[in-house]
């Protein structure tokens, strides 16, 4: 399957409190990569998304952070700055090189601890243990995850980190020249919907031991169900490639990875989520625009790796404090 670090350029680094549950995932990028970010969710909590619109003036960012805590988590980031900093990375100006990092949160308050949550101290951490071998399931910001809130925190499943990547040739159509690229995509799944694989549901809402297919309780069943509490969700992705985009390719790549959220969480984009894809492109920045072919086919394989690690971002998870997973739980019977 692969990992996002099969990107050249990219190293990941996670830290994480075990006993409150919580914790962040650093994607370095200390040499710079083009950004781009689609946020599809209704309860977003995230940072420098602004400065990667197309028309604005950076072009290059040097790390993303993924983090738990909820708004408060937002604080790793100011760590992973530091961190930058002290070796040297960032945007140069006149005074000082500046780092830039945007950030996105899940809500994990309601697991683990309510009141610990991921600090400058825990962003510089990740920085320092980064590297190219990508842990999946309950580590780094995964560590508080779940999916499948429809019945409640108590009829919710494990989620977590899950990664995956491939690579393809690209042959420009106008000139014959052929090009080896990879894609990759790392992904934090805390969904209000529920995970499949296919057609089949592989995490989500269940009771007594049956999935109870989320979707099909909304159409049918909604008076019955929890009043469900905005941003205490939120599913979290970076996408990246080695091939040459612009801040419109990768903001497109952005937007098409999408559908791979969509094909493995469903419902997905809720009020009660705040899903934020973002992506990388390592490749240095093109003189020219970038061809429309190679980007829609970016963008494909976009969205079919996070679908990829989506899935394994809840098959990788450990059972935790009251959720049951993948692993360890009867996949049988869907009511």
């Amino acid at each position: 399957m692969g990992s996002i670090c099969d990107v050249p350029g990219i190293t990941v680094g996670h830290a994480q409190d075990d006993t409150a549950m919580t914790g962040c995932t650093i994607i370095l990028t200390p040499d710079g990569a083009v950004a781009g970010v689609d946020v599809r969710g209704s309860a977003p909590g995230t940072r420098e998304t602004d400065l990667l619109d197309p028309q604005n003036l950076v072009q290059a960012v040097q790390a993303i952070a993924l983090c738990g805590g909820s708004v408060f988590g937002l604080a790793a980031a100011t760590g992973v700055v530091q961190w930058l900093y002290e070796h040297g990375y960032g945007l140069k100006t006149n005074e000082a090189r500046v780092p830039i990092v945007p950030a996105a949160v899940i809500y994990d308050l309601g697991v683990g601890a309510s009141n610990v949550w991921p600090d400058a101290e825990m962003g510089y951490r990740a920085c320092t243990i980064a590297n190219t071998q990508v842990t999946e399931g309950n580590v780094g910001a995964g560590t508080g995850a779940s999916v499948g809130k429809v019945l409640g925190t108590a009829g919710a499943m494990k989620g977590g980190v899950g990664t995956a990547s491939l690579r393809l040739n690209f042959t420009n159509p106008t000139n014959g020249e052929s090009y080896n690229y990879t894609v990759g995509a790392l992904v934090v799944t805390n969904a209000f919907g529920d995970v499949y694989d296919g057609e089949n549901i592989i995490a989500g809402a269940q009771t007594s031991g049956n999935f109870v297919n989320s979707s099909q309780i909304l159409r049918d069943n909604s008076a019955l169900l929890p009043a469900p509490h905005a941003g205490q969700n939120t599913t979290i992705a970076v996408v990246a490639t080695n091939a040459p985009l612009t801040k419109v390719g990768c903001q497109k790549m952005a937007q098409m990875a999408h559908d791979g959220m969509a094909r493995a969480i469903r419902p997905t984009h809720t009020m009660f989520d705040g899903d934020t894809i973002f992506a990388l492109s390592t490749g240095g920045l093109p003189a020219t625009s970038t061809n429309p072919l190679l980007l829609t086919i970016l963008g494909s394989v976009a969205a079919d790796v996070l679908a990829q690690a989506i899935v394994r971002s809840v098959t990788q998870a450990a059972p935790s404090e009251h959720l049951p997973t993948f692993s360890s739980f009867n996949q049988s019977a869907v009511l």
